[in-house]
Parts: structure tokens; sequence; C-alpha cells
């Protein structure tokens, strides 16, 4: 699949926090992003998310991520909160409901190409009893095979 789109990522640094630390949290998740010190905050860009897929596939919560992507899209794209501290450990958690006490990473992804729910099957595709129901998702150039497959 060919897609385009934009992903901005922004994330409250408070005054008690080592600004190195929420950078971390940030590249944990979003490798490709590069996070900028901005006025108390790190605001990143980034045009793929498919190192954050990767995660959902292997944390197995894809089913949680299509829930939060569709309940936060409309037709130019979707948002979305995670957890700062479960970020800094490299696990995608997101954040729902009450404001963590320290702090979620924002992120909105902005689709031009192709269409908004084209996009979310390819990062979080439906499950059938927690797997992918397309057992061969293509990631650029490589492709993962299904576990049957090896």
């Amino acid at each position: 699949m060919i897609y385009s789109i934009d992903v901005r990522i922004e994330v409250l640094v408070r005054d008690t926090e080592v600004t190195d630390r929420v950078d971390d949290a940030v590249r944990n998740v979003f490798p490709d992003a590069e996070p900028v010190h901005e006025d108390g905050r790190l605001v990143a860009e980034a045009h793929t998310l498919d190192a954050f897929s990767d995660v959902l596939h292997e944390q197995e919560i894809l089913d949680t991520a299509r829930r939060v992507f569709l309940r936060n899209s409309d037709d130019e794209g979707f948002s979305f909160s995670l957890k700062k501290q479960a970020a800094f450990e490299g696990i995608v958690n997101f954040a729902v409901g009450e404001s963590d006490e320290l702090g979620e990473i924002d992120v909105d992804v902005r689709v031009r190409e192709p269409d908004v729910e084209s996009f979310v099957d390819y990062v979080a595709p439906e499950t059938d009893e927690g797997r992918p129901v397309d057992p061969v998702r293509e990631y650029g150039d490589r492709v993962e095979p299904d576990e049957g497959d090896y």
C-alpha cells in the first residue's frame, strides 16, 4: 500500500521532568520522529506509522488500537493519546478517560492517501480471535508472513 500521511506528536514537558527522558518516550514508540523542544513541550513530525504499527502487532492490541483510531476519526484523519510513562518503556498504552498523572503524548494523524479507514486497516487491521484477518502484511519492502508460513 502506498500512503501519504502527516503525523504530529505533542507532549507537555513538566518542570519536574527531564526533557531527554520525555524525548526518549516519544522516540521509543515513534522512532522516525524528531522531537524539538518548544515552549515547555516537545513537538515532532513523522510521515510513517510503520514502527508504531509493529508495536501494536507485537503487543497484540490491534482491536484496541482500531477502536481508538476509529472513535477519534473524521474524514481527514484520526487522533489518540498515549501514556507517557508506558511509552518510556516502549509500550503502547492508550490514554482514555482522566488524564494520567505523568501526562500524555498526543498524536494527530492527517491522511492524504488513501482514505482514513483504509489507512486504519493498514496500521491496525481487523482481527479474528486476535490475529489479523489478512495473514500477510506488507511493510515497505519487507513482508511479514503468517506464523504458519515459517
